[in-house]
């Protein structure tokens, strides 16, 4: 009984932790994360030459935050990078997980 009640408390736990959410922000580069905003064209430049010609990462700035993007959900966000978005996802600490993005 007692280790029932033990994986049902960390089970609820891990449900919290785990939340799922839909956020705006800008797809940004792990090299320059919340320094863009999508406020301008510079922003939006900078940050596909960081991801295709660099190697950065592409992450999610929602509120001055950055969000790594889960392995899974890369392809998805790839094609969005300089770009205002709306995301609909998963997030676990900071990491999201993408089930749905559009262009805002």
């Amino acid at each position: 009984m007692k280790r029932f009640l033990c994986v049902l408390t960390f089970g609820s736990m891990l449900s919290v932790c785990a939340m799922a959410d839909t956020m705006s922000g800008f797809i940004s580069d792990s090299m320059c994360g919340a320094k863009h905003t999508g406020a301008d064209a510079k922003d939006t430049k900078c940050s596909q030459a960081c991801v295709k010609e660099h190697g950065a990462d592409a992450v999610f700035v929602s509120d001055g935050k950055v969000y790594k993007i889960a392995a899974d959900s890369k392809d998805k966000v790839t094609p969005h990078v300089g770009e205002k978005v709306t995301v609909d996802g998963t997030l676990a600490g900071d990491t999201v997980t993408v089930n749905d993005i559009k262009t805002m």
